[in-house]
């Protein structure tokens, strides 16, 4: 059986395709801050489910990863979901700090870690949650859309340096616009609202037809591109969320 570890397996995203990876057929190691979480989702498939409770802003979050990939048996694919993010108009320095913290410094704790056991390994894939929000600067959220950025790009200079020393190791870049998780609150005020499990699927597919950028969904994609089109003067003065 293949074998994945998903981060920010908790909620949201993460949990959605755990269960999906699950029905699948898939052995999955689940890691979140949450460990009573867990231990609930572990409850459905004992036999095929492994827990561990990582914090991806502590660092010693990497040694815990590779201790959950040991109970496992291996890993095949690495799914990173966990993230924070908030609107934040007045730029509260907390806000901001604690997004820069989890999306860039945890992300790049994470993902660098799966990133060398499969060089170890000779092979892998490694998916990442990021968002259509890395496209341009929002300035409702500006850390969370800056570190989406950080993603988009890290992970595509992490798959040019895997493809130029002939690792055989994939990346998925899994960019949705809104999602209707607990990230999102109420989801009052948020155009064109996307349901999780709905995502969950197109996710599980474009990891199965390994993809290398993913945005979810079709109506979503005119938007990005119609993003790339708008010149800075005119973005600047647009007003996209409340």
């Amino acid at each position: 059986m293949k074998r994945a570890v998903i981060t920010g397996a908790s909620s949201g995203i993460g949990l959605a395709v755990c269960r999906l990876l699950l029905e699948r057929g898939w052995q999955v190691g689940i890691a979140a801050r949450r460990g009573d979480i867990l231990e609930g989702i572990k409850a459905s498939a004992p036999d095929r489910v492994q827990t561990m409770t990582i914090d991806v802003t502590d660092s010693y979050a990497t040694e815990r990863l590779l201790r959950l990939i040991d109970k496992l048996g291996g890993m095949d694919l690495y799914f990173h979901a966990s993230g924070v993010g908030k609107q934040n108009m007045t730029l509260d320095t907390d806000v901001e700090m604690t997004t820069v913290a989890t999306n860039v410094e945890g992300f790049t704790r994470m993902v660098g870690a799966a990133y060398r056991y499969f060089v170890r390994r000779g092979r892998g894939h490694i998916t990442v949650v990021s968002s259509i929000a890395g496209v341009k600067g929002l300035g409702s959220a500006p850390s969370y859309s800056a570190t989406k950025a950080f993603q988009n790009v890290y992970i595509q200079a992490l798959e040019q340096q895997a493809t130029t020393r002939r690792l055989a190791i994939d990346f998925t870049d899994i960019r949705p616009g809104f999602v209707a998780t607990p990230l999102l609150g109420d989801g009052k005020g948020y155009p064109m609202l996307m349901d999780v499990d709905s995502v969950a699927r197109q996710i599980v597919s474009a990891i199965e037809k390994k993809k290398h950028v993913c945005i979810i969904d079709r109506r979503y994609r005119m938007l990005v591109a119609l993003w790339r089109m708008i010149p800075s003067w005119l973005w600047r003065r647009m007003r996209l969320v409340r």
